[in-house]
Protein backbone atom coordinates (compact mmCIF):
# COMPACT_ATOMS: atom_id res chain seq x y z
CA UNK A 1 0.00 0.00 0.00
CA UNK A 2 2.86 2.55 0.64
CA UNK A 3 4.47 1.99 -2.59
CA UNK A 4 0.49 3.37 -4.02
CA UNK A 5 0.74 6.29 -1.64
CA UNK A 6 4.18 7.26 -3.38
CA UNK A 7 2.57 7.34 -6.40
CA UNK A 8 -0.31 9.60 -5.50
CA UNK A 9 1.52 11.87 -3.77
CA UNK A 10 4.35 12.14 -6.46
CA UNK A 11 3.72 15.33 -8.82
CA UNK A 12 5.55 16.40 -11.73
CA UNK A 13 7.03 19.96 -11.38
CA UNK A 14 5.03 21.89 -13.30
CA UNK A 15 6.15 25.15 -12.43
CA UNK A 16 9.84 23.74 -14.13
CA UNK A 17 9.48 22.84 -18.01
CA UNK A 18 12.11 21.14 -18.86
CA UNK A 19 13.48 20.97 -22.64
CA UNK A 20 16.09 18.81 -24.30
CA UNK A 21 18.85 21.62 -23.61
CA UNK A 22 18.26 21.67 -19.86
CA UNK A 23 20.93 20.76 -17.47
CA UNK A 24 19.51 18.21 -16.03
CA UNK A 25 18.58 16.70 -19.35
CA UNK A 26 21.93 17.26 -20.75
CA UNK A 27 23.85 15.90 -17.50
CA UNK A 28 22.06 12.45 -17.78
CA UNK A 29 22.52 11.86 -21.77
CA UNK A 30 26.67 12.94 -20.94
CA UNK A 31 26.38 10.67 -18.05
CA UNK A 32 25.17 7.59 -19.73
CA UNK A 33 27.59 8.28 -23.15
CA UNK A 34 30.69 8.17 -20.58
CA UNK A 35 29.47 5.02 -19.52
CA UNK A 36 29.13 3.53 -23.06
CA UNK A 37 24.89 2.92 -22.82
CA UNK A 38 23.89 2.09 -25.96
CA UNK A 39 20.54 3.01 -28.05
CA UNK A 40 19.62 6.11 -26.05
CA UNK A 41 16.92 7.80 -26.78
CA UNK A 42 14.57 10.02 -25.49
CA UNK A 43 10.84 10.66 -25.57
CA UNK A 44 9.15 13.95 -25.43
CA UNK A 45 6.29 13.80 -22.86
CA UNK A 46 5.52 17.30 -22.45
CA UNK A 47 2.20 17.20 -24.64
CA UNK A 48 0.78 13.80 -23.38
CA UNK A 49 -1.82 14.84 -19.93
CA UNK A 50 -1.38 11.40 -18.60
CA UNK A 51 2.27 11.07 -18.30
CA UNK A 52 4.21 10.87 -14.89
CA UNK A 53 7.43 13.48 -16.83
CA UNK A 54 8.33 15.39 -18.95
CA UNK A 55 11.00 12.93 -20.60
CA UNK A 56 11.70 9.66 -20.47
CA UNK A 57 15.34 8.61 -21.19
CA UNK A 58 15.90 4.79 -21.95
CA UNK A 59 19.17 3.35 -23.01
CA UNK A 60 20.42 0.04 -23.42
CA UNK A 61 23.57 -2.08 -21.37
CA UNK A 62 24.91 -5.20 -22.30
CA UNK A 63 25.54 -6.52 -18.49
CA UNK A 64 24.10 -5.98 -15.22
CA UNK A 65 27.32 -4.48 -14.40
CA UNK A 66 26.95 -1.94 -17.02
CA UNK A 67 23.45 -1.13 -16.29
CA UNK A 68 24.58 -0.80 -12.18
CA UNK A 69 27.54 1.41 -13.66
CA UNK A 70 25.04 3.97 -15.73
CA UNK A 71 22.99 4.00 -12.80
CA UNK A 72 25.51 4.76 -10.22
CA UNK A 73 26.98 7.31 -12.59
CA UNK A 74 24.17 9.39 -13.55
CA UNK A 75 23.16 9.60 -10.14
CA UNK A 76 26.69 10.75 -8.79
CA UNK A 77 26.81 13.15 -12.04
CA UNK A 78 23.34 14.66 -11.45
CA UNK A 79 24.06 14.84 -7.37
CA UNK A 80 27.40 17.01 -8.56
CA UNK A 81 26.57 18.95 -11.55
CA UNK A 82 23.24 19.97 -10.95
CA UNK A 83 22.58 19.34 -6.93
CA UNK A 84 19.25 16.92 -7.18
CA UNK A 85 18.69 13.43 -6.28
CA UNK A 86 16.64 11.16 -7.40
CA UNK A 87 13.14 11.26 -5.96
CA UNK A 88 13.30 7.37 -6.27
CA UNK A 89 15.37 4.47 -7.85
CA UNK A 90 13.70 1.04 -8.39
CA UNK A 91 15.40 -2.48 -9.62
CA UNK A 92 19.19 -2.49 -8.49
CA UNK A 93 18.32 -5.71 -6.81
CA UNK A 94 17.42 -7.88 -9.93
CA UNK A 95 19.82 -5.39 -12.72
CA UNK A 96 18.09 -5.79 -15.33
CA UNK A 97 16.06 -2.80 -16.10
CA UNK A 98 17.03 0.36 -13.11
CA UNK A 99 14.53 3.66 -13.10
CA UNK A 100 15.96 6.42 -11.66
CA UNK A 101 13.32 8.60 -11.22
CA UNK A 102 14.04 12.28 -10.96
CA UNK A 103 10.30 13.88 -11.19
CA UNK A 104 10.45 15.52 -14.40
CA UNK A 105 12.47 13.12 -16.31
CA UNK A 106 12.62 9.49 -15.80
CA UNK A 107 15.53 6.91 -16.84
CA UNK A 108 15.33 3.48 -17.94
CA UNK A 109 18.65 1.58 -17.86
CA UNK A 110 17.72 -2.00 -19.69
CA UNK A 111 19.44 -4.89 -20.76
CA UNK A 112 18.22 -5.71 -24.54
CA UNK A 113 16.41 -8.44 -23.76
CA UNK A 114 13.55 -6.64 -21.31
CA UNK A 115 13.61 -3.12 -23.68
CA UNK A 116 12.75 -5.50 -26.32
CA UNK A 117 9.75 -6.95 -24.71
CA UNK A 118 8.80 -4.56 -22.77
CA UNK A 119 8.86 -1.70 -25.61
CA UNK A 120 8.39 1.40 -23.92
CA UNK A 121 9.05 3.47 -27.15
CA UNK A 122 5.85 1.51 -28.55
CA UNK A 123 3.67 2.19 -25.62
CA UNK A 124 4.77 5.90 -25.97
CA UNK A 125 4.76 6.12 -29.73
CA UNK A 126 2.70 9.22 -29.57
CA UNK A 127 5.53 11.07 -27.86
CA UNK A 128 7.95 12.66 -30.23
CA UNK A 129 11.33 10.66 -29.51
CA UNK A 130 15.02 11.32 -30.53
CA UNK A 131 18.52 9.97 -30.81
CA UNK A 132 20.99 10.78 -28.68
CA UNK A 133 24.07 8.10 -29.33
CA UNK A 134 28.03 9.30 -30.46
Amino acid sequence: MSNLNSLTTRKKNSAVRLTRSSKLFKTIINAIQEKKGEHIVSLDLRKIDEAVSDFFIICQANSNTQIKAIADFVEYEVKEKCSEAAYKHEGRQAQQWILIDFVNVVVHIMLPEPRKFYQIEEMWSDAPSMEHND
